[in-house]
């Protein structure tokens, strides 16, 4: 069944652990946690510090060191690990092996499309297959979860981001997949000049070629004409939603660009047929990047 296939996964982390560690990695233990509050918790401010202490409390309270912890703050089909090889942090999503998040994965993650440097996809690093309960646990680099490194940013540091995000949003156009969850928190940092896309749980494969036309009801940015149920052009959908983020990431970062606002407001035109499709919101885009 589709919606069976595609719903999100909270799957038995414990029973899954030693056949993840078997290819490396190994899963947060109350010792891993511990020692990530006991280095981070003297550089946070006041402010965020009680939310450290909580998660460093609950682990105290764990007397079992070797013991699964698991960050409350993540959905459950979430966990975070260490690679054994080097110590690296990553995430480990478990998903369907038949759904459409994980056939975007390979796709995106795919040599030919790796090499395409507009394709700005979470580097993946592993695809650990659970075939007896129809699981695949998808192994990622863990970036920040902001956007941005910590405020004030340059103007250069928001004109990257945004660059990153509309090339990734247009490679994605051109491979006939529309993303449906765009928001900041669907794209990350590892504060070194990289941006990349996470969360492909809604994204689908459009078929048809010419004018596709869909029901769509879901994501964190809904344009008006999806509602009560009309049939949409899935690319402008998109489109909408990256015109909400450019708005949002330039309140973020404290920065009103006219020509961002002109070229965002374009791509929240109430008619979606009078929306520019992605692959003209980038080259409108990299001319106002260059004129700065």
């Amino acid at each position: 069944d589709e919606d069976d296939v595609n719903a999100r996964v909270c799957p038995d982390w414990a029973k899954y652990r030693c056949h993840i560690e078997r290819r490396g990695y190994r899963l947060d233990t109350v010792r891993d946690v511990k020692d990530h509050y006991r280095h981070h918790c003297s550089n946070i401010e006041k402010q965020g510090l009680h939310v450290y202490l909580s998660g460093y409390h609950r682990a105290l309270a764990r007397s079992d060191e070797d013991a699964l912890c698991k960050d409350v703050g993540l959905r459950e089909s979430l966990f975070r690990a260490t690679r054994c090889l080097d110590g690296m942090k990553v995430m480990v999503k478990a998903v369907h092996r038949d759904s459409r998040e994980l056939d975007i994965v390979r796709y995106l993650s795919a040599p030919a499309q790796q090499c395409d440097p507009m394709n700005h996809c979470i580097p993946i690093l592993d695809l650990i297959d659970a075939p007896q309960d129809n699981l695949c646990f998808i192994v990622m680099e863990e970036w920040s979860a902001n956007m941005f490194p910590e405020a004030p940013i340059s103007l250069g540091c928001l004109m990257e981001s945004l660059r990153h995000c509309i090339e990734h949003i247009a490679f994605m156009h051109r491979h006939r997949i529309a993303h449906f969850d765009i928001s900041p928190h669907n794209f990350l940092t590892d504060y070194n000049g990289r941006y990349a896309c996470i969360d492909y749980e809604l994204s689908r494969r459009i078929d048809e070629v010419s004018c596709p036309r869909i029901s769509y009801s879901r994501g964190s940015e809904i344009p008006p004409e999806t509602e009560h149920g009309r049939l949409c052009n899935p690319f402008m959908i998109d489109v909408w939603a990256l015109g909400v983020l450019i708005f949002r990431a330039c309140e973020l970062a404290e920065f009103h660009v006219p020509e961002l606002m002109h070229l965002a407001k374009s791509m929240l035109h109430e008619n979606p047929d009078k929306r520019p499709p992605a692959p003209s919101v980038l080259k409108e885009f990299q001319r106002i990047q260059a004129m700065m």
